[in-house]
């Protein structure tokens, strides 16, 4: 090679890359194996240079090098694509052995061995084993080199062995930063949910205090009314706060802690949710049916809060003249609850986000919360191993958990 030739190949290293491709050209390069497999390509081979390289469609870069005849490629330089043989080994996922350049009825016109001046040369594809196409493992000489099949043989088995060692990086690296994702999102989990749960709640149970010192202090009729309207706020915001753990514990991670009450019966725990509920509501008429002959393994407080969110529902949407239907029943291998009430039908594109998170559809501006009731009782179904569903149509709309006993 002549020192216009190793010039060129010095001059060409460019020193803008993109991010990703740099430190995916460093991340390999760093592979302890590489200059292992490369002395050993050079013995076997009898050639001076070997390279390993990543060769995409518009970029050869030397991921890891050896040199022992100053052709002055480093880690790093980079070679114009189209003045490359590994350029028609990415199109073609073909190894090229040329033996002698001079001799060759390929290659002996080829452009490439005349820009260079090397006589010899042999380059395997690396491919992942994805089927992805990675690079070459290459070695060039100034002179003719022996390279019969069996020392193709083994260049070829070493670029398989560097395809599987570029590959176990990029997964240790794919499940590094997965592991980094997830520490951030349950470090994200424990913050929000402190705020949520420690912040906000102490100066609820401040006022609250405070409120019930007010009640023996005053006796005036208003401002009577005026602690009833502040109590009432509390716990609305008391409830706010319920719904936002239970929304970072089902989406931020963990999901929803269920305890087990087998033990005690669960229907006057639903009653007295209905009784709670119709309270609020005293206008609105209740019809229930329940056939709970069997014991239900469920969290009686998830399920009295599920029940709260769907009878609530139909309380604020549901023809006010018309009754509501609580029905709790067991089969001997499902426990079923539902609630269904008449009203206008819930147009399609409303029913399908129904258990989105913090969608609120039309509810009045006086009621919204924030718009998680719904979601977080598919959470709690889920949680339970069972599923809540709706139907709407324009005689009733119906929300059904069903669960299996066992």
């Amino acid at each position: 090679m002549d020192e216009h030739s190793i010039h060129l190949i010095k001059g060409s290293k460019i020193e803008v890359y993109s991010e990703d491709l740099l430190a995916n050209v460093a991340a390999v390069g760093g592979i302890a194996a590489l200059p292992k497999i490369l002395s050993v390509v050079c013995k076997t081979t009898g050639m001076g240079f070997a390279a390993v390289a990543r060769v995409t469609e518009d970029r050869w870069i030397a991921c890891a090098v050896r040199d022992e005849i100053g052709i002055g490629l480093q880690s790093g330089s980079e070679l114009p694509i189209c003045a490359t043989i590994c350029n028609d080994i990415r199109a073609s996922g073909e190894a090229v052995v040329i033996s002698n350049v001079a001799t060759d009825e390929t290659y002996r016109h080829h452009p490439v061995p005349a820009i260079y001046g090397f006589q010899s040369y042999i380059s395997m594809p690396i491919i992942l084993p994805d089927g992805t196409f990675f690079g070459t493992l290459c070695a060039v000489d100034l002179k003719p080199a022996r390279l019969d099949a069996d020392i193709a043989s083994t260049c070829a088995f070493f670029a398989e062995l560097i395809g599987f060692h570029v590959d176990a990086l990029d997964r240790m690296n794919s499940n590094e930063t997965r592991l980094l994702a997830e520490r951030k999102k349950a470090d994200l989990r424990e913050q929000f949910i402190a705020v949520v749960g420690h912040d906000l709640r102490n100066p609820l149970a401040a006022i609250g205090a405070n409120i019930a010192t007010l009640r023996l202090m005053l006796y005036e009729h208003r401002a009577s009314r005026t602690i009833d309207r502040i109590e009432q706020s509390i716990l609305r915001m008391s409830g706010l706060i319920e719904d936002m753990l239970d929304f970072a514990r089902g989406t931020l991670g963990g999901g929803i802690i269920l305890s087990n009450d087998v033990d005690a019966p669960l229907e006057p725990v639903l009653r007295q949710v209905i009784e709670e509920l119709g309270a609020v509501w005293p206008d609105r008429i209740l019809e229930t049916q329940f056939a709970i002959t069997e014991p239900v393994r469920c969290d009686h407080r998830r399920m009295s809060q599920l029940l709260s969110n769907i009878l609530g529902n139909a309380m604020a949407y549901g023809a006010a003249h018309m009754p509501i239907q609580v029905r709790a029943i067991t089969d001997g291998a499902t426990f079923e609850l539902s609630v269904s009430n008449a009203g206008d039908q819930i147009p399609p594109g409303t029913l399908e986000r129904l258990f989105d998170p913090f969608f609120r559809g039309m509810v009045p501006s006086a009621r919204q919360g924030l718009g998680l009731g719904l979601y977080i009782g598919s959470e709690i179904a889920r949680a339970h191993g069972g599923t809540l569903e709706v139907a709407s149509s324009p005689e009733a709309t119906e929300f059904k958990f069903r669960m299996p006993l066992t």
